[in-house]
């Protein structure tokens, strides 16, 4: 197989122009390379270089390759097992974007008695729409009066200066509006290093590493109490211990991979997978997607039942989405990679005295100026 000539958009959108996707392309790329790079030594020990992953617009991909889906529930693990009830996780689901942390995020509308008639889901990354911004401002525009509001004004997504503001009045809130991802984890770049960085395979006191928990823990490349993280980590691992070398597949990107059903029912006997619709994306590749029972049915979401109870909250609907990535591996046994001995340490920070003045610290005593590689090195840690 022969390198790939520029990574296409998420879900193969057609938003860009000419220049766009030339954009979208350096952006991806720019990110895998500085993936594989890892960081830098000085700062972090023991994850880089990352050899076992690869730039597909740089590197052939083997006749031997496979892909590997990789799956998890949408609804935030962390919520769940830190909450009494399935009503209280499901209210603290619902109540803020911020917490909505799997890739998956959503928002909820409701006629005026407050049940639920519309609950719209999104896993489209935020960085391509900044890209989409920068390059075609007006197509933002466009695109949230279409699927957001009519009523949308330039105002409302652009600063005075231009600059977009991805947390908008329509994309700020459950029940608002859901444009595209906002929770501070869920970014493209953070799927990106998050794979880069499960390719590492480590070996401590004579056992190499297998189990989610034991890799997460010692990559330190997520969270482990997510559904995401520590299940993405070990599925890359485990081709990685085949001495494959590994890739996300193009387009990269987080997709919606299904709704299950299962326990549902509807007052007239209908399908409730027929109320389920994806508005963007391929066939492969759904960024975006609503639940709603068409006005002529006579009912709405908010009459469905899952186990026997109504749907009151769009997180009863989050239980059964379920969010998926896409890796390629190839040259299988062929790896020369040898597995790292220690788990990743960070070293403290080199800070100049000055950095400690009262000035560096905001009124709620928050220091402000974190290292940067450490901050940024993957959204997915906080």
């Amino acid at each position: 197989m022969t390198k790939l000539d520029a990574y296409r958009p998420p879900g193969s959108l057609d938003d860009f122009d000419d220049f766009g996707r030339k954009a979208w392309n350096a952006f991806i790329s720019n990110s895998v390379d500085a993936a594989v790079k890892g960081p830098d030594p000085d700062e972090v020990l023991h994850d880089s270089p990352r050899p076992q992953f690869y730039n597909l617009t740089s590197a052939d991909t083997a006749g031997d390759a496979t892909r590997a889906v990789i799956s998890w529930t949408a609804f935030p693990r962390v919520i769940k097992i830190t909450s009494s009830s399935d009503v209280q996780r499901w209210e603290r689901a619902d109540a803020s974007r911020d917490v909505q942390d799997e890739y998956c995020e959503w928002s909820v509308t409701r006629d005026n008695t407050n049940k639920i008639t519309q609950v719209t889901f999104t896993c489209e990354g935020p960085e391509y729409w900044e890209v989409l911004a920068e390059t075609n401002p007006q197509k933002v525009i466009e695109l949230y009066r279409r699927h957001i509001d009519p009523d949308v004004r330039p105002e409302d997504l652009f600063s005075p200066t231009g600059q977009y503001q991805p947390r908008n009045k329509w994309n700020d809130s459950t029940s608002h509006g859901a444009m595209h991802l906002v929770q501070r984890n869920n970014t493209l770049g953070a799927e990106i290093e998050l794979a880069a960085a499960a390719t590492v395979r480590r070996v401590i006191d004579g056992a190499e590493l297998t189990t989610e928990q034991e890799l997460i823990s010692c990559g330190k490349y997520g969270a482990p109490e997510r559904n995401s993280d520590p299940h993405i980590g070990a599925g890359v691992n485990a081709l990685a211990r085949q001495g494959a070398d590994i890739t996300l597949a193009d387009p990269v990107g987080l997709y919606f991979d299904d709704l299950s059903i299962d326990g549902w029912e509807t007052p007239d006997g209908s399908d409730p997978k027929g109320y389920w619709t994806y508005l963007r994306g391929d066939t492969e590749h759904r960024v975006r997607a609503v639940y709603q029972v068409p006005p002529e049915k006579g009912f709405c979401v908010g009459d469905i039942t899952i186990a026997g109870r109504p749907i009151d909250f769009g997180s009863q609907i989050a239980d059964f989405i379920t969010i998926k990535l896409t890796g390629i591996a190839c040259r299988f046994g062929k790896s020369a990679a040898e597995p790292r001995t220690s788990c990743v340490e960070f070293l403290p920070a080199d800070m100049p005295e000055e950095a400690f003045t009262a000035e560096a610290f905001s009124a709620h005593g928050t220091f402000l100026n974190p290292r940067p590689t450490l901050s940024g090195r993957s959204s997915r840690v906080a």
